[in-house]
């Protein structure tokens, strides 16, 4: 192995090992389920996300049912994005200190640890976004003009996890045309990597279209009441939250220092931009988190550079930053027994008089434990309760019984874990699956989950249960469970009205 490669190999396979460990606890996250049902339909394109992720979560799945082998997955991407991050510092001309010091930062900042943490749309972000900017570093410093390709791959793939890579590219051609730098996008390969781009994401792109673009509907859906909107100054004090406040300081050192310095300039002038438009649309704090490989890099290499004469800071600096990011693991990766978490979460949010309102992203009720934990409660409980009042139902009756559900999680998880109980697919207005309509079910009989009991609709309807959920978000606890029957009008008329985008 040749010497450049020893750390970032080194430190991405720490970080794999760190989330081998450390992810496969607590159970399926809600958009985890939904991801591998999606993947189950293969297709361009989905209601609200792009396909790759889908694909990628039903593929680790098909020798059965597996959180270790669907959570290998974000940790891989989460080694190679440690990897690319420190092979982009050693373009930038950073030392041995430099990389150690953005490999802590990438592996333990809390927002990218939840991204190497369960499968999510951001996942493929870790690894592609540096990797897109590594490869603008080798053109800017006279690499074969044929590098715009691979830098087009990377983000025409990132494109096909979500959609959100499309304003890091502006962004980056755009800070690259008011810096210095400006000259490597005189060139004919600059064109052909942005054809290259365009042509990985056209079938989602024409599948939006055909579709009604979906995605935007959702988008605008979800600024009327689900996600909470930030002003420039909160948003800004999310990023600094959501990366530890501690290891904020060195991307925020990196964005000064790359404003100075000139050949560091473009992505001082990325950022800002990214940032500003992420501002500007109302988007949630996590969204831009994939490029701040690029402002740990440059904090990296400044302080590097001010240590030429105190080289004893450097271990000193490192091992704060450790120790300071060790400290908010448990935050993101589920390895605490779920008292013990609490425990520690209210210790740690006391000492940094922090309460979880802070950092949320929608305007849902919080329980016992933080969205992200609470999602991973539940669902194989749920489907059992289900499971008990579809048995109850007579023979005839069961043959045509449909399972309706408030959301997509709910519905996934009847799809996810039904099967050992011979229960049918779920229907639900939510999103994808309002779009694959409600598969030749006549409505007679709905074991519905949450909600009301659909009086305007059904003549009779009985909560048959109630299931219980405690650790899970408190829509999703004291849970009905209804038995719906005799439509007053045939379930595919009333279907449109199910219709819920958000």
């Amino acid at each position: 192995m040749s010497r450049d490669l020893r750390l970032p190999t080194l430190a991405a396979a720490l970080t794999l090992l760190l989330h081998l460990i450390g992810n496969a606890h607590y159970g399926f996250f809600r958009d985890e389920l939904y991801f591998i049902i999606c993947g189950r339909h293969p297709a361009l394109g989905y209601v609200d996300q792009p396909p790759l992720v889908p694909l990628i979560a039903a593929g680790t799945q098909l020798f059965g049912i597996s959180l270790f082998w669907l959570r290998v997955a974000p940790a891989l991407c989460a080694a190679a994005g440690v990897f690319t991050s420190l092979r982009l510092v050693q373009q930038l001309r950073g030392g041995a200190f430099a990389q150690i010091l953005t490999a802590i930062c990438f592996a333990l900042a809390p927002v990218l640890v939840s991204f190497g943490e369960k499968v999510s749309t951001d996942m493929i972000g870790l690894w592609l976004w540096p990797l897109a900017a590594l490869y603008v570093a080798r053109l800017i410093d006279g690499a074969d003009a044929r590098w715009w390709l691979a830098a087009g791959a990377a983000i025409g793939v990132a494109g096909e996890a979500k959609y959100s890579v499309l304003f890091f590219a502006i962004s980056l051609i755009v800070g690259l045309a008011i810096s210095p730098q400006r000259r490597v996008l005189v060139t004919p390969w600059f064109l052909g990597g942005v054809a290259l781009a365009i042509l990985i994401v056209l079938p989602n792109f024409l599948w939006q279209a055909v579709n009604g673009f979906p995605m935007m509907e959702l988008l605008r859906n979800g600024q009327h009441g689900k996600n909470v909107v930030l002003s420039p100054a909160a948003y800004l004090i999310q990023e600094i939250l959501i990366f530890n406040p501690a290891l904020s300081l060195i991307w925020i050192v990196g964005l000064i220092y790359a404003a100075i310095v000139a050949r560091l300039r473009w992505i001082a002038a990325t950022m800002v931009l990214l940032m500003a438009m992420m501002i500007a649309l109302h988007a949630k704090h996590y969204y831009p988190a994939d490029a701040y490989a690029l402002l740990f890099a440059a904090g990296a290499i400044a302080l590097e550079a001010a240590t030429v004469r105190a080289r004893l800071l450097r271990p000193v600096i490192a091992v704060v930053a450790l120790l300071l990011g060790a400290a908010l693991l448990p935050v993101e990766l589920p390895i605490l027994p779920i008292p013990q978490f609490l425990a520690y979460g209210k210790a740690l949010n006391s000492a940094l008089h922090l309460k979880s309102k802070d950092v949320a992203t929608e305007h849902n009720r919080l329980g016992r434990l933080p969205q992200d934990y609470a999602d991973m409660q539940g669902w194989p409980e749920m489907v059992a309760a289900v499971a008990k009042v579809y048995d109850t139902l007579p023979p005839a009756r069961r043959a045509r019984a449909a399972i309706f559900t408030d959301n997509y999680g709910e519905a996934a998880a009847i799809d996810f874990f039904g099967g050992a109980y011979g229960l049918p697919p779920a229907l639900s207005g939510h999103n994808q699956y309002w779009l694959w309509g409600p598969r030749g079910y006549d409505g007679s009989t709905v074991v519905k989950i949450g909600g009301d009991g659909a009086t305007s609709v059904f003549a009779r309807s009985r909560v048959a249960t109630r299931f219980a959920n405690p650790w899970g978000m408190p829509y999703e606890d004291d849970l009905p469970i209804w038995l719906l029957e005799d439509p007053k009008r045939p379930l595919d008329t009333i279907w449109p009205s199910t219709k819920t985008y958000i």
